[in-house]
């Protein structure tokens, strides 16, 4: 297993119950359910994440005394794929509440058959010179999307570091980040083995953006 990935959900915890709602067809019809998963999926995301992130001591007074604390050196920079980005985003936003925020809008134009091309025709997004950068994308199926948003981003600036979350990855789209983005760490909810010819991962949970706005 490369070092750079990390699967949350192969240690039982509540994160496999939301897994479990989430990816069940039946229970996927609540559309506002399905974007609550996504947010709480996102929050314990962002909590694995934030025990990889640098620390300094702070001192704090309490009424009965003071002592330090380690609080992060700077806050991250939380950039996310639209559409279903966006209920994962709010989840790390519960957790790194003053971090800066971008969004990218990237979609698949299918030009004949299977095969399609990545567009990206929006971007609102900070500085990230030499800061720590997360990037979230619910589902990491053949890794483009995520690939070429970065390349996008380093017109912006070097960041300090790349952190890339998803709830499901395919097998072959986090290999395809991972050698396309050397620097970058992945941590995912859950990885499947397979996509399909329409390279959508199986089993996966179908398409999350429809699952959580509705079909486009």
């Amino acid at each position: 297993m490369d070092t750079r990935l990390t699967i949350l959900g192969t240690r039982p915890s509540y994160l496999n119950h939301l897994l479990y709602e989430m990816r069940d067809v039946t229970r996927q019809q609540d559309r506002m359910r399905f974007r609550m998963n996504l947010e709480r999926t996102g929050e314990i995301l962002a909590y694995e994440i934030s025990r990889h992130l640098p620390y300094q001591p702070q001192p704090v007074t309490t009424p009965l005394g003071s002592l330090d604390i380690d609080l992060l050196d700077q806050q991250p920079v939380i950039i996310s794929i639209m559409r279903a980005g966006l209920p994962l985003h709010q989840g790390f936003l519960r957790i790194f509440d003053q971090a800066d925020n971008g969004f990218i809008a990237a979609y698949r134009h299918h030009t004949q058959g299977n095969e399609f091309i990545i567009k990206v025709e929006y971007m609102a997004l900070p500085d990230i010179t030499d800061r720590d950068l997360i990037l979230v994308d619910p589902m990491i199926a053949t890794g483009k999307s995520l690939v070429l948003s970065y390349q996008h981003l380093l017109d912006l600036g070097k960041p300090r570091r790349i952190l890339i979350a998803g709830v499901i990855g395919s097998e072959e789209g986090v290999q395809y980040v991972l050698r396309n983005i050397p620097q970058a760490h992945i941590w995912v909810a859950a990885l499947d083995h397979e996509l399909t010819a329409r390279s959508y991962i199986v089993p996966g949970l179908g398409d999350a953006g429809d699952l959580a706005f509705g079909p486009k």
